[in-house]
């Protein structure tokens, strides 16, 4: 599977919690701005430094913006009436602070694996990992086929941009079925 991070938070604070609104006035037109509360800055200013710690001791390495990764969570709640989908937010923008798992979480697949109740231990345990595909590849086999092919191809010596794209995970017309219609072959 390859590299993986363990962390235990606290329940984060819930999108409701996350940010407030206040109304101003600018250029004579009332407006609504977002900011963020003092118990999301305290949660994000906590758990960034417990990750950074977690991150340095279990080795992990930050894989950028060029890997998707999993975080599956599994939430012990204090009260049954908590959505899970409502405490992400807050905890991957904290992990994201952090600078050292990834860059962005526009990479994260969030998976809730499980939901408990425990009133005297809330908490979340995630286990971060990359996923198992690459680009619009299955897998890293996949992509290592479809690139042997590539190479034959007059495309391939000029940074073929399809390949780059399917690399990136971008769906492309061209490709289809693990097959390159723009395919010529070199002379």
């Amino acid at each position: 599977m390859g590299q993986e991070l363990k962390l235990i938070s606290k329940i984060p604070p819930s999108v409701n919690h996350y940010l407030g609104h206040r109304a101003i006035v600018k250029n004579g037109k009332p407006m609504s701005v977002d900011y963020c509360t003092q118990e999301a800055k305290r949660y994000k200013k906590w758990f960034a430094a417990y990750v950074a710690a977690e991150a340095a001791s279990q080795g992990w390495i930050n894989l950028g913006r060029q890997q998707h990764i999993y975080a599956d969570a599994v939430f012990y709640f204090p009260r049954v009436d908590m959505d899970s989908n409502n405490y992400w937010k807050c905890m991957l923008d904290a992990i994201t602070d952090s600078g050292m798992v990834w860059d962005d979480d526009n990479i994260v697949c969030e998976r809730t694996m499980g939901i408990y109740y425990n009133g005297s231990d809330p908490h979340v345990e995630l286990t971060i990992h990359p996923v198992g595909y690459k680009g619009i590849f299955g897998d890293i086999s996949q992509l290592e086929a479809f690139e042997a092919n590539c190479v034959g191809c007059k495309r391939y010596t000029r940074n073929c941009s399809l390949l780059a794209k399917a690399k990136a995970g971008q769906m492309q017309e061209e490709i289809s079925g693990g097959v390159c219609s723009s395919y010529k072959e070199k002379v």
